[in-house]
């Protein structure tokens, strides 16, 4: 090939190069960074929460270590829907319709009795006495492992009485998305809840990514026994921490073992947990969900009997914590369901 030619080829070649490029320009281009809290509305609480992850993870004056970035949240009405009862109440009233058999004189005997009969005015009259009763006899008595399985069992049937999906598909899919990003930028995860570790451990990897080791809540006292040739840890009928108001930062303190720089809750509940984060020196961030949706979940607060919001509510201004409006500031509430 002779030197021009060779000039006139290469040219060519670059033109056709050139045209390819154009034509195609947006292949080549950085794809679109995708919003990891995309069910978020672009609201000042996210904002908030993105300028707190930018600042505790940049180098200078506010920046964090790694290992002492912990955020803690609550679950009932944080993580997942708490209404019209708490999932964990709601397993608990299962759990005695299926052990009725085994329990005979339950038939005549309260608050048991209220409970197979439906009659759910002499449930509520047996007050919080009642409740620790029916879940002493539904959560202990058994090894731990046959109790997880006992739980996993029923939250594969179970539904939501009013969106008619899976517990576990209730979950807020905003708050989900929140909890990976907090760990894509260093953070470590942690549930901080006033139902039973037992009761939660067994799924709240699955449905939040956090694992067994990182949920604090509730605990009954436990003995370990050898038998036939098996180790267990059997639960036993007393209360050993109530993981709720000023016992959340007791369990956090004997779980975790640092303070957190991050909380999020729901109610007056979490109050001292929310406090006990906010309350020191650093950077410190503390977030309440606001129930405010009656459409697409619920709306409640100050005189809720569930996930009551009161003091806290009044508090937050003062306090410098954060109110997220469901409704305003979420584009979605739960996950798309699984086909």
């Amino acid at each position: 090939m002779s030197q021009h030619c060779t000039r006139r080829w290469w040219l060519g070649a670059a033109v056709g190069i050139c045209l390819i490029l154009v034509g195609f320009g947006t292949s080549f281009a950085d794809p679109p960074v995708r919003d990891p809290l995309s069910t978020w509305n672009d609201s000042p609480s996210k904002k908030a929460i993105t300028a707190f992850v930018r600042r505790v993870t940049t180098e200078g004056p506010d920046f964090v270590a790694v290992d002492d970035r912990i955020a803690v949240f609550d679950n009932d009405g944080t993580l997942w829907c708490e209404q019209p009862v708490y999932v964990q109440v709601a397993f608990a009233l299962s759990r005695v319709r299926a052990l009725a058999p085994e329990h005979p004189d339950w038939k005549d005997r309260l608050p048991f009795k209220a409970v197979l009969d439906g009659d759910h005015r002499a449930l509520a009259a047996g007050g919080q006495k009642g409740l620790v009763e029916i879940v002493a006899a539904t959560h202990t008595g058994m090894p731990v492992d046959e109790f997880q399985s006992t739980v996993s069992a029923w939250l594969h049937t179970a539904r939501h009485p009013r969106f008619q999906r899976p517990y576990t598909e209730c979950i807020y899919q905003p708050m989900v998305e929140l909890l990976a990003y907090l760990r894509s930028n260093g953070f470590k995860t942690f549930i901080v809840s006033g139902g039973t570790t037992d009761f939660m451990r067994p799924w709240a990897l699955e449905a939040y990514g956090v694992p067994a080791e990182q949920v604090v809540g509730t605990t009954f006292k436990t003995r370990y026994e050898f038998k036939e040739g098996r180790s267990r840890i059997i639960i036993q009928p007393e209360i050993d921490l109530v993981d709720d108001h000023a016992g959340k930062p007791v369990g956090i303190e004997r779980a975790i073992g640092k303070r957190p720089i991050l909380a999020f809750g729901n109610s007056d509940g979490d109050f001292e947990m929310l406090e006990y984060t906010t309350s020191s020196p650093g950077p410190r961030l503390g977030l309440i969900v606001h129930h405010t949706d009656a459409e697409r979940e619920y709306a409640y607060d100050r005189q809720s009997a569930i996930g009551r919001l009161d003091k806290a509510l009044d508090e937050a201004p003062r306090k410098g914590w954060i109110v997220v409006d469901m409704k305003s500031e979420w584009r979605q509430v739960f996950p798309t369901l699984k086909q």
